[in-house]
């Protein structure tokens, strides 16, 4: 189990959940890294070109959270590294599922 920060993870005051994401464009392969900055750290084997990494961050969101692909969206950052995406789901399930390893 990885242990996040708990400060990149607050409720949207609609039953669901912000996070605050630091990406890693270009990586071998996708995997939550753990937290930096006060971020959690999620490296995508995509490059930042085109919107490429942004999809491929919201395809690997949805794998480890089993959540429908509209429960997710990037609300700040989409050009950046880091970003903001409210999740469909509650700030403690969301920290619970991305503390899970695998």
């Amino acid at each position: 189990m990885k242990v996040l920060p708990s400060e990149a993870v607050a409720p949207d005051g609609k039953g669901g959940a912000y996070a605050d994401l630091l990406i890693q464009p270009g990586a071998s392969r996708p995997a939550g890294a753990g937290g930096l900055d006060g971020r959690i750290k999620i490296a995508v084997a995509a490059p930042p070109v085109d919107g490429k990494a942004n999809e491929v961050l919201l395809q690997f969101l949805k794998k480890k959270l089993h959540v429908p692909k509209g429960s997710l969206e990037i609300i700040s950052g989409e050009t950046g590294r880091r970003k903001r995406v409210r999740v469909g789901m509650s700030p403690e399930l969301l920290m619970e599922k991305l503390s899970e390893d695998a």
